[in-house]
């Protein structure tokens, strides 16, 4: 009987074969086993597409070091390896992408001379054949057996990727176990989207040396894909049987090109009358439970979402939902204030849709990206303000507001703002500087909640509803007033029961905003949105 494999977690052998049908994954207990190179290749590639890059590499001994010579020799004889990563071009469900995957077996895919010559040489041919890059990365670090040549190469892979950015292409990372030291800290990390596999190792010094080096003993979990989401720096955590379709997803996603909007065509949306009622209960309307979320809007209105999580500084803030969709055919970015209302755990899951600076850093990384694929940018708008709080204040909430207005002003493509339930404060402001602003007819906007205006101006909220009278803070006022540009009909008043018509509504304008602002260049966008808020 052939040897098998004995699982690290379990310690159970595994049959090869057994193995190879289940993507290298313990049968017994689950365990994510380590995937060597070209098999990974074989799983994701179409039929006979894959092409080999650079498979001939002369090794690279720069310190003369015959110890490490050896071993070298040893590994790529008994691994038929070069060095520890393969690359080349293959096609994923018929989308066209340069690939590069890292192999433990080679000296725990430490990175030196021919790893970071091969990573530089996979951007520089995607960036001339024009294609997207996907890398499995794992690593134990650097090649120190090379010296400080191994610590160059995160400087030369970190510029290829830079530069293959800037011509406008995708690069999706996966993070396999481990992914530690320079991968980490250079190519591995600067991808548009980041992917990890389930509890794979991910960080830059490694337990033992963080715990040697602190004299603190690391709390359960550390470093794993999951811990390494919450802290903000990974989009999704993936599982092997998954993988390929989540890259066919964000291919699909990536590949649509946004020309010809005028072609796009639209479906006659019904009268848009705004609902005349007291100002009080408007407010009471939007603060409904019932009402519907900016996820309940972004699920009826658009096609494959994929969300990104993380603002890859500190954290995830629940209470910003940002992404990319698909609408007729086109691909948009989303971003959106989400309020939980399912429950009181949703609720607190949400902060009760108020953004802390890592949501509004994760818009920024939205608006940055759509401005790199030339998606027009929907924004949703719901909230009784930014968070207030110590933690919220340490974190730069301020600083973190500022700069998404900031570069709201610039983006060189569409934006489209549509306040949805309530809109108070430089919270609801930071995602609401649209080359056009919406309000639906129940929606209010102001410059803060009717309560606080009660409390500081009186002393007391017992004024509450006067001053919600005082801020004229209605759908009507406002685009009386030239704050916003349309008001979309509810019927009478939103909720999940009418929320298909209502998106109607809403997809039927938005269509005509594309059709009217992505034939327009760069400048002339920019240029109408800063004049909007200079007349002010």
């Amino acid at each position: 009987m052939t040897k098998g494999r004995i699982c690290n977690s379990c310690k159970n052998e595994i049959q090869r074969s057994e193995l190879d049908n289940n993507y290298s994954i313990c049968p017994r207990c689950g365990y994510y086993m380590r995937m060597h190179a070209r098999k990974r290749i074989i799983l994701l590639a179409d039929n006979k597409s894959f092409r080999e890059w650079d498979a001939n590499m002369k090794f690279s001994n720069p310190l003369n070091d015959s110890e490490y010579a050896q071993k070298s020799f040893e590994a790529s004889l008994k691994h038929k390896l070069n060095d520890a990563i393969i690359t080349g071009e293959m096609d994923i469900d018929g989308f066209h992408v340069a690939i590069g995957v890292m192999d433990t077996r080679y000296m725990m895919a430490s990175m030196g001379y021919v790893v970071g010559e091969k990573v530089t040489r996979l951007f520089e041919k995607a960036i001339k054949k024009k294609l997207p890059v996907i890398m499995f990365c794992c690593s134990g670090g650097a090649r120190m057996q090379e010296g400080i040549i191994s610590l160059m190469q995160m400087e030369k892979t970190a510029a290829a990727v830079r530069l293959h950015s800037e011509e406008g292409l995708l690069f999706i990372s996966v993070l396999t176990n481990p992914t530690m030291g320079g991968v980490t800290a250079s190519f591995a990390m600067l991808a548009d989207v980041i992917l990890a596999e389930k509890k794979a190792m991910i960080g830059f010094a490694g337990r033992r040396v963080v715990e040697q080096n602190t004299g603190e003993k690391l709390p359960e979990g550390f470093q794993t894909a999951e811990y390494q989401k919450q802290c903000g720096f990974i989009d999704a955590i993936v599982t092997r049987e998954d993988t390929r379709e989540t890259l066919s997803k964000l291919l699909l996603l990536h590949n649509i090109k946004n020309a010809n909007w005028n072609k796009t065509s639209r479906t006659k949306a019904s009268k848009i009358i705004p609902v005349k009622c007291d100002i009080w209960e408007k407010i009471k309307i939007v603060r409904e439970k019932s009402r519907p979320t900016s996820m309940d809007y972004i699920n009826a209105l658009f096609n494959d979402f994929f969300e990104m999580s993380g603002d890859r500084i500190y954290g995830d803030d629940k209470a910003i939902v940002a992404g990319v969709a698909i609408f007729h055919g086109k691909s948009l970015t989303i971003v959106g204030e989400q309020k939980g209302k399912k429950s009181l755990e949703d609720a607190v899951y949400r902060n009760f849709g108020m953004p802390s600076p890592e949501g509004y850093r994760k818009a920024i990384r939205a608006i940055k990206q759509a401005e790199k694929f030339k998606r027009p940018i929907i924004c949703f708008v719901d909230t009784i303000g930014a968070a207030c709080g110590i933690d919220a204040e340490k974190r730069g909430q301020g600083l973190a507001i500022a700069e998404l207005l900031s570069e709201l002003s610039v983006v060189k493509t569409p934006v489209l703002s549509i306040i949805i339930g309530e809109g108070y404060s430089g919270g609801a402001l930071a995602l609401a500087v649209g080359n056009e602003v919406w309000m639906l007819d129940n929606a209010v906007y102001s410059v803060i909640s009717p309560e606080g205006y009660s409390s500081i101006m009186w002393g007391t909220n017992d004024r509450r509803q006067e001053a919600a009278e005082k801020m004229k803070m209605s759908s009507a006022e406002l685009f009386r007033m030239n704050i916003v540009d349309k008001i979309i009909a509810e019927g009478g008043k939103a909720t999940m029961d009418n929320i298909e018509e209502i998106s109607k509504n809403i997809g039927y304008e938005i269509i005509g905003f594309c059709n009217k602002y992505c034939g327009k260049s760069a400048d002339k966008v920019v240029t109408e949105r800063q004049k909007k808020y200079r007349k002010y």
